[in-house]
């Protein structure tokens, strides 16, 4: 089992990984640096190679399906995962491994929105989507998570073994966040400079189409880690539609003593109906959900002890 296990998801960046690697063994020199390759088709494995990473490889696209193989693969009593665009310095990388060896921290989260990223991030719609993700996350789970998208975190061995990565793409930093969260798993927070991309160097993030992928995981995970919630809020909104529908309903019975809209009135007890049967599923899913968080407590006990 390494002691510190750098882990590298890369696909074709070229540009800037033989930096990354540098910069990883001169901030952690007793660390094992991996490159972990996704289908690259400008040579990144060779550079990464040659700058005395171990080289490995991962041929489903999406970064997910890669930090799943790295999280299958590598044994360590601490994990340091940074992107190959060379967007983060790791001056920080032995204070957050320190958090997890020293600390008892299960994630260290790389804090970009807390210092440079606004100002060196030139695109706008990625700074309002990292802030809104954040609040939105925040707001659900009851938690005060810096920065929730950061691709710089630190793990403990317990956390990486835990972690049943269910996301193929970049949302997959929202499920580690919102896993953790839930879990009570103890977080810590440092904050890390942010530089943006060097010329040249292409960002494989999509706004869009990633950003609505990120909001479709969190509801998602707030309707299987929460049910309660989710089906409450659920079946209030049916509630509210079936009053929109009966009133008028009522209201004409008042004023003429008859039901001239029968359809209406019917399909507005169909939708009631369904917010009481949302709201019971709610309240059965909240007991199973708790059910799991026992498990989780029991399967964390036995991967500790495999540790050891």
């Amino acid at each position: 089992m390494d002691k510190i296990a750098v882990l590298i998801p890369c696909y074709n960046e070229a540009q800037t990984i033989k930096k990354v690697v540098e910069d990883a063994r001169a901030a952690l020199p007793e660390a094992v640096i991996y490159v972990y390759d996704n289908n690259s088709t400008d040579h990144t494995d060779e550079i990464a190679r040659q700058a005395g990473a171990v080289v490995r490889y991962e041929y489903m696209q999406g970064k997910g399906n890669v930090i799943r193989r790295m999280f299958r693969d590598i044994d360590a009593l601490c994990y340091i995962m940074v992107d190959g665009d060379d967007t983060y310095p790791l001056e920080d990388a032995a204070k957050m491994a320190d958090l997890v060896l020293n600390h008892n921290a299960d994630m260290v989260v790389g804090d970009r929105l807390s210092s440079t990223y606004f100002k060196e991030n030139k695109r706008p719609f990625h700074n309002f989507g990292n802030s809104l993700v954040r609040g939105v996350i925040n707001r659900l789970f009851q938690s005060n998570i810096r920065d929730i998208m950061t691709g710089y975190r630190a793990f403990s061995y317990e956390f990486v073994k835990t972690f049943p990565v269910l996301s193929k793409g970049f949302e997959i930093e929202t499920e580690m966040t919102i896993h953790a969260v839930y879990n009570n798993m103890q977080l810590e927070n440092v904050v890390v400079d942010y530089r943006d991309r060097p010329q040249g160097s292409v960002s494989k993030l999509n706004t869009y189409s990633d950003g609505l992928r990120v909001l479709k995981t969190i509801v998602s995970l707030y309707k299987n880690y929460k049910p309660f919630g989710f089906f409450t809020w659920l079946a209030a909104l049916l509630t509210v539609l079936a009053m929109a529908l009966f009133i008028p309903v009522l209201v004409e019975f008042l004023n003429i003593g008859l039901v001239n809209h029968f359809p209406t009135l019917i399909v507005s007890g169909f939708v009631e109906l369904a917010a009481v049967q949302s709201f019971f599923a709610g309240m059965i899913l909240s007991d199973i959900a708790k059910k799991n968080r026992r498990d989780f407590e029991f399967q964390l006990m036995q991967v500790s002890r495999q540790k050891r």
